[in-house]
């Protein structure tokens, strides 16, 4: 299936593989490349030579991705940070970078190939058999805390409480510009971006109620570290909301700034982390709550913007 996107202002003199990469959320800039090797991208109805062409304002560019292959998932010996464990759920420490699905361009390394050599055969299949286990996600540069359950009715119990809304989901975020307000509720529907496929919005015309809620942890010259609560569970929920109140998470690359004080070097996606959950128990009924410490990476931001 061929698609058609305008570039933006925003990108111009950017690469044409990163563009898609940004445009298709979730895919590899190397899956995009391969594609332009191939043919399947054309720049103004003309096929693209190369990933390095710097794109402009204005340029159309088109790509033709070929349709989803049935591929066999399987088990990888990949280690896990394992929080929590029964014999109903486990609660892993998800590190950035890592898919949570198997997807185009990612049918291996992802967190479900991991959870299926940890798990043998004991994980729910109401999600099929690309996602066994996976009740919820988070995004592949967002690291911290995932359930995966083992089981069916562990899996309709979890459900059906982030449907509810109460499960307690808090995370850390460094975001670009200082806040003013110590805390604060950020109410703004959010839905698809009428032009980008992969990228969502605050929008009244096809958005779903979100609420985020936030509270400033420390002020730095250029930025600030927070945390949020959600109250609701959109996609991109944090980085959409905080963007469009024009404090971009540092180094998101989709719903960020371009200019020095939007990345940092080495850096890699946004700077957001899934610190804690809390959900009542499917089976003994009771509330329990974990915790993923701050990655490495997270730890050495926060003191290099404290010298």
């Amino acid at each position: 299936m061929r698609q058609e996107f305008e570039v933006d202002e925003e990108y111009d003199g950017q690469r044409l593989d990163k563009y898609l990469a940004q445009i298709y959320q979730g895919q590899s800039r190397s899956f995009f490349q391969k594609l332009i090797r191939s043919g399947n991208a054309e720049i103004n109805h003309r096929t693209a030579a190369k990933n390095s062409i710097l794109l402009e304002n204005g340029d159309l560019v088109s790509i033709e991705i070929p349709e989803a292959r049935s591929v066999e998932i399987l088990p990888e010996n990949i280690p896990l940070d394992i929080l929590y464990e029964d014999d109903d759920l486990l609660i892993v420490n998800k590190p950035k970078g890592m898919v949570v699905h198997p997807s185009a361009g990612h049918y291996s390394g992802t967190l479900v190939n991991a959870v299926m050599y940890h798990c043998r055969d004991s994980l729910s299949g109401i999600n099929g058999e690309i996602r066994p286990g996976i009740v919820h996600r988070i995004d592949m540069d967002t690291t911290g805390s995932l359930i995966v359950c083992k089981n069916d009715q562990a899996h309709t119990e979890i459900a059906r409480q982030i449907k509810e809304h109460s499960v307690t989901r808090k995370y850390r975020g460094i975001v670009c510009g200082v806040v003013k307000d110590d805390e604060g509720t950020i109410h703004g529907d959010i839905g698809r971006h009428p032009v980008q496929r992969k990228k969502m919005a605050v929008t009244a015309k096809n958005g779903k109620p979100a609420t985020t809620h936030y509270r400033v942890l420390e002020r730095f010259d250029k930025y600030t570290y927070m945390e949020f609560q959600l109250e609701t569970g959109r996609t991109h929920q944090i980085r959409v909301h905080m963007s469009d109140r024009g404090y971009p998470l540092l180094g998101d690359e989709l719903y960020g700034g371009t200019g020095k004080h939007y990345a940092v070097k080495g850096l890699q996606g946004q700077t957001l982390h899934a610190m804690t959950i809390g959900f009542v128990h499917p089976s003994t009924h009771q509330y329990m709550e974990f915790s993923a410490p701050l990655p490495q990476y997270f730890e050495c931001l926060l003191n290099k913007f404290r010298k």
